[in-house]
């Protein structure tokens, strides 16, 4: 009788929560991009199956008014209250990064940072249509193609698309070897997308990597004290990499550390998921701005390489695909300029030259939220 009057409270919700079973098919698209087209995996299925998780009638999910429930417990503790989840995985993502390439070609910098144009140009657009300042801001961080960042912002911001820039960020991150070679030949021709760049680095001592990490914390700091966490807690790692006495732990971070907060994080997101917060018209529009955002990131970094030719010598010439490799998907951004080069010449190897563009972008995306949440800060929104 029991089972009988639980399946029929069951069927219940879902006829008058119809929109519940649309969170269902969102949250197994989501699986099923995950396992069938290996998208992000890691961070895609946790969502998806979150997504169908808080569309329960399960208190002791999401909790009512007299509990609280384990995934808002983890929001409120993980995300909400302190930002850690994102911020703890940035620990083990700067653990994994090599900055070798970026600093044995330190012009690479200035991809880094010419790939965050369609943020800016993404908050405009934004509030153009009308959305308040906070969520404009928000959606344009989609475009950095850098999860944890755009988790961090929204969240500072208090934006009320929360859940949809989380999965708008990592999927479009997924789908980086489908949207980057899109953008990149819409403002390319098939002669710049040859041309060939010799790899000579320069050699790079271990002081001076022991070195950046700890200078780029104090120019950020001192120049966006909002990036100070983002951008302390990843230097933090890498310094634990390239430190040379912390072995362990650097492989702790890089392993273990990172796919717990992974773990947590992605089905903690979930939590903004709920059908009555997620499925209106907004989020539809939030989603489509991070889409416009990270095309024009990358078009922006293509751009700029291709101005930057403008003064450089016929031998000295930068393939433009490198600046689109200044937005934050590492390694995924690099591996795809590297594919597209040689599609159009067999011999033309750009791999060491995108990845000291991408890790420059890790650097760029954190500054660029930073730079946000400063301005935000400037304006009384905080």
């Amino acid at each position: 009788m029991n089972e009988f009057s639980f399946l029929t409270d069951g069927v219940q919700y879902v006829a008058e929560n119809p929109n519940v079973l649309v969170m269902w098919l969102i949250g197994g698209v989501l699986i099923w991009l995950a396992i069938k087209k290996n998208y992000e995996p890691a961070l895609l299925l946790p969502m998806g199956f979150g997504a169908i998780l808080v569309n329960l009638p399960l208190p002791g999910v999401i909790g009512d008014e007299s509990s609280t429930g384990i995934v808002s417990w983890l929001f409120e503790v993980g995300i909400e209250a302190s930002e850690a989840f994102p911020l703890l995985l940035f620990v083990g993502i700067g653990a994994m990064i090599d900055f070798g390439p970026l600093l044995s070609n330190p012009k690479m910098l200035l991809f880094g940072g010419a790939a965050q144009f369609g943020i800016f140009l993404t908050v405009t657009v934004a509030v153009l249509l009308g959305f308040p300042l906070v969520d404009a801001m928000s959606a344009g961080v989609i475009g950095a193609a850098d999860g944890p960042t755009a988790i961090y912002v929204s969240r500072v911001l208090n934006s009320a698309y929360m859940g949809a820039i989380a999965v708008a960020a990592y999927s479009y991150m997924a789908l980086v070897p489908i949207i980057q070679p899109f953008a990149i030949k819409l403002v390319t021709t098939k002669k710049e997308r040859m041309i060939r760049m010799p790899y000579n680095p320069a050699s790079v001592s271990r002081t001076t990597k022991i070195l950046f990490p700890i200078i780029v914390t104090l120019i950020a700091g001192l120049i966006s004290p909002q990036s100070a966490q983002l951008v302390g807690f990843l230097m933090f790692g890498n310094l634990i990499r390239e430190c040379g006495r912390l072995e362990s732990l650097s492989q702790t971070a890089q392993g273990p550390l990172a796919n717990l907060i992974t773990i947590f994080l992605g089905i903690t997101i979930a939590f903004q998921m709920q059908a009555d917060q997620f499925l209106n018209w907004g989020t539809l529009l939030v989603m489509a701005l991070g889409l416009v955002a990270f095309i024009f990131d990358t078009i922006g970094g293509v751009l700029f390489a291709k101005l930057l030719n403008l003064f450089l010598p016929k031998d000295r010439k930068i393939n433009p695909m490198v600046g689109g490799a200044g937005i934050s998907a590492f390694p995924m951004s690099a591996r795809v300029i590297q594919k597209m080069a040689l599609k159009e010449d067999n011999q033309n190897h750009l791999l060491m030259h995108a990845v000291g563009a991408n890790v420059a972008g890790q650097i760029g995306s954190v500054v660029a939220g930073g730079i946000i949440l400063s301005f935000a800060q400037s304006l009384g929104m905080m």
